[in-house]
C-alpha cells in the first residue's frame, strides 16, 4: 500500500443522466428465481466490475436523487422530485472468492465530496411525494443548501450554525439470494395488504423507471417486476440503514448470499442526525468513497449472524457531555392519546419538544426540522420497560450555534431568514397532525376512516 494509486472501480458522470449509466442501478436483485426464465440463471443486475479480496478501491457515487436537486433557493425540485428515479447505487461489484455463507468485511477508509461539487442539500418532502417523520404537522416542501469547507458545513438557509460532518454512506449491502428476495417481496406485500393507514407503509417492486446497469429488454423488465426497492434497510443484508456512525474507519460485516457478493454503495451523506427525520434529512451529496474489502470464509455461521454488525471508526465530531441539551419524549402523542410502549410516538414527541425550544430564538419550525435531520443529533432509547410509556431522548449539541442556546437565560429572538420553499410560498404550513391511529403499528399516524 502507498506505492501505487488506489484504483477507481466505479466512475459516474454529471453530464449523462443517471438512468443511462451502466455502473449504476436502482433496485436490489439476486440470482433468478422461479419468476424468471430458466436460462437467466446468473445474477440479475449485471455486475459493474471486479474487486480483489483484500483490495482497497475508490467508488464514485451520485447523490441519491441522481442529480435532480439543484444548488438554488427554490424547493420546486424537492416538491417535484421523481421518486421512481432515486437511490442510484454504484455497483454491483463482484468480490473475488466470496461465496454464500461468507462475510464481507467492508472497511470505510474515506468518504469525500467531489472537489468541484462542495455542497449538499437537505429536504422536507410533500406528504403526497415521500413525506417524512413529522409530515402530518409539516406538510410543505422545503430545502436547505449546505456549503462545505473542509470538514465543516454552513447553510445560507439556516444561519448561525456550523458543524463538522460525520461523512458516511446511507446505503451499502450485498445482493440477496433468490430466496431472500422472495421473502422480502412476500412479507412487504403482506404489510401493504394489511395497511389501515392513510399512507404507504411499504414499497412494492416498481417497474416504472427501474434502472439495472447495462440490463435491457426482457431482463430489465423482469428486474422491474421482481427487484426490491432500495428505500428500506432489511435485516438480511443491511442496505438503506442511514447509520450516521458508519463513517471513516468503520468496519461493516455484511452477510454474503450470492457468489461474488455483488456489493453496492451509494446515498452519501456529509452529515446526519439520528433518525434522519425529514426523510431527505441528511446532507445529501455526491462524492467518492474509499473502501477496503476482505472476505471472511464461513463467517456467517462462525459469528452466528442474522444481520450485519459494525464497529464505528475513530472519527466523530466532539462535544463534551455537558454541552448537549437533551429533550425527552414519551408514548403520549400530540393529541394527548396514550400509546403502549410506542417508541415511534416517543421520538416524534422529543423532536417536537426540540423544535419548540429552538423556535424561541427566531428559527422557523421548518428550519429546525431540517437542522434536526442533518446535524449531529444524538437520539437514544432511554426507557422501554415502564408501561405504558416508552421514553426517547434527543441530544442537541449547543456548540454548533454561534450564540448561546443554553436554558440559563431568556431567549433573544434573531432574524434567521428562511429555508427555501416552492415558488410562491414564503412560509411552510404547520398542521395540527392527523387523527390517531386505532392500530398499534400506526404510531399515532392518521388512519383510514373507511
Amino acid at each position: 500500500m502507498g506505492k501505487t494509486e488506489i484504483r477507481t472501480v466505479g466512475k459516474v458522470s454529471f453530464d449523462v443522466p443517471a438512468s443511462e449509466q451502466d455502473v449504476l442501478h436502482s433496485v436490489f436483485t439476486g440470482p433468478a428465481g422461479t419468476a424468471f426464465d430458466s436460462e437467466l440463471t446468473k445474477v440479475v443486475v449485471p455486475f459493474a466490475g471486479e474487486i480483489k479480496d483484500g483490495e482497497t478501491v475508490k467508488i464514485e457515487c451520485l447523490d441519491w436523487t441522481g442529480g435532480q436537486i439543484g444548488n438554488n433557493d427554490s424547493a420546486d425540485d424537492i416538491r417535484n422530485v421523481d421518486l421512481t428515479r432515486v437511490h442510484y447505487l454504484t455497483g454491483p461489484f463482484e468480490i473475488e472468492g466470496s461465496q454464500p455463507g461468507d462475510l464481507l468485511l467492508v472497511e470505510i477508509m474515506d468518504v469525500q465530496p467531489f472537489q468541484d461539487r462542495p455542497w449538499g442539500f437537505t429536504g422536507i418532502f410533500d406528504p403526497a411525494n415521500g413525506g417524512g417523520f413529522l409530515d402530518e404537522i409539516y406538510s410543505s416542501a422545503a430545502k436547505a443548501i449546505w456549503d462545505f469547507e473542509g470538514i465543516f458545513c454552513t447553510s445560507r438557509h439556516i444561519p448561525h450554525v456550523k458543524f463538522a460532518g460525520l461523512i458516511h454512506p446511507g446505503i451499502l449491502g450485498c445482493a440477496p439470494s433468490a430466496e431472500i428476495l422472495d421473502t422480502w417481496n412476500k412479507r412487504e406485500a403482506e404489510l401493504i395488504a394489511a395497511n389501515k393507514l392513510e399512507r404507504k407503509v411499504a414499497l412494492a417492486p416498481e417497474p416504472l423507471s427501474v434502472h439495472a446497469g447495462s440490463a435491457v429488454g426482457t431482463l430489465k423488465e423482469m428486474i422491474g417486476r421482481e427487484g426490491a426497492r432500495t428505500i428500506p434497510g432489511r435485516p438480511e443484508h443491511g442496505g438503506n440503514c442511514d447509520i450516521k456512525n458508519l463513517s471513516r474507519g468503520s468496519k461493516v460485516y455484511l452477510p454474503v448470499h450470492v457468489a461474488g457478493a455483488k456489493f453496492s454503495v451509494g446515498d452519501l451523506h456529509f452529515s446526519q442526525g439520528d433518525g434522519e427525520i425529514s426523510f431527505c434529512g441528511a446532507i445529501e451529496m455526491a462524492g467518492v468513497i474509499t473502501i477496503n474489502f476482505k472476505v471472511i470464509k464461513n463467517g456467517v455461521a462462525d459469528l452466528g449472524l442474522k444481520s450485519p454488525i459494525y464497529i464505528p471508526g475513530p472519527v466523530e465530531p466532539q462535544f463534551s457531555p455537558g454541552r448537549y441539551i437533551y429533550f425527552e419524549g414519551f408514548s403520549v402523542d400530540e393529541h394527548g392519546k396514550q400509546h403502549y410502549l410506542d417508541m415511534t410516538v416517543a421520538y416524534r414527541q422529543t423532536s417536537l419538544r426540540c423544535i419548540e425550544y429552538l423556535r424561541r430564538f427566531g428559527y422557523s419550525d421548518y428550519q429546525i426540522y431540517i437542522l434536526l435531520s442533518c446535524a449531529p443529533i444524538q437520539g437514544h432509547v432511554a426507557g422501554i420497560v415502564d408501561i405504558p410509556n416508552a421514553c426517547a431522548t434527543m441530544g442537541l449539541p449547543m456548540d454548533i450555534f454561534d450564540f448561546d442556546i443554553s436554558p440559563s437565560a431568556p431567549a433573544k429572538v434573531m432574524d434567521m431568514g428562511a429555508c427555501a420553499f416552492e415558488t410562491g410560498v414564503k412560509m411552510g404550513k404547520v398542521m395540527a397532525g392527523g387523527k390517531n391511529s386505532e392500530y398499534s403499528f400506526g404510531g399515532g399516524l392518521t388512519y383510514k376512516s373507511t
